[in-house]
């Protein structure tokens, strides 16, 4: 039986509910058998000089995603020669799991700008994408060449964003219910983003 494997990157700074949500949605599609969530230690497109270092959002994300069945948490990122591009860890694991079948994923607003991204055709050579849709959103703007390697989900998208919370805590608001406790334990004990 061939796994399948759905790949799921990002900065998580931090983690949030809205994560956790769209991770579900992923699992719940029937598409794949499990989901890896890739920390990404410095994107190339969000070079910015105050992120939080890779060790707490690690500590932060496994945190949140503990005890989930079928999430594997990876730092296969930070290990691979920088700066960490989409294309090199997906043909990474495909060298590691050979028989494995991958789905790369990601929201629907990241498909509108993929077209943009270092590689992408290569991307598209390598694996499927899978996507979560949001209510109301056209593929107008999105070329045919991704949409015929895309597979839509449904999902119920929450209107959280990371730079929101760090923007919250500065502010002194509250926004501990767009996280989960164990996040926010661990962003109150090192005093994260205030």
């Amino acid at each position: 039986m061939t796994a399948r494997i759905g790949l799921f990157g990002g900065t998580f700074d931090p983690v949030h509910r809205g994560h956790i949500s769209i991770a579900e949605s992923f699992l719940n599609s029937g598409l794949i058998d499990e989901l890896w969530v890739l920390l990404t230690p410095y994107p190339p497109h969000k070079q910015k000089a105050h992120q939080t270092p890779y060790k707490l959002r690690l500590d932060m994300l496994k945190a949140a995603f503990k005890g989930k069945e079928k999430i594997v948490i990876s730092t296969i990122e930070n290990e691979l020669p920088k700066p960490s591009y989409s294309v090199q860890t997906i043909r990474h694991f495909k060298e590691l799991h050979p028989d494995a079948l991958f789905y790369f994923c990601m929201g629907e607003d990241s498909l509108r700008h993929f077209h943009t991204w270092k590689k992408y055709r290569e991307i598209l050579d390598e694996c499927e994408l899978m996507v979560a849709q949001r209510p109301g959103e056209t593929h107008d703007q999105v070329r045919d060449e991704i949409l015929r390697k895309a597979h839509m989900v449904e999902h119920e998208p929450l209107d959280i964003a990371s730079s929101e919370i760090r923007k919250g805590f500065k502010e002194g608001k509250n926004v501990s219910a767009k996280l989960p406790k164990s996040v926010l334990k661990i962003i109150e004990k090192e005093q994260l983003y205030s």
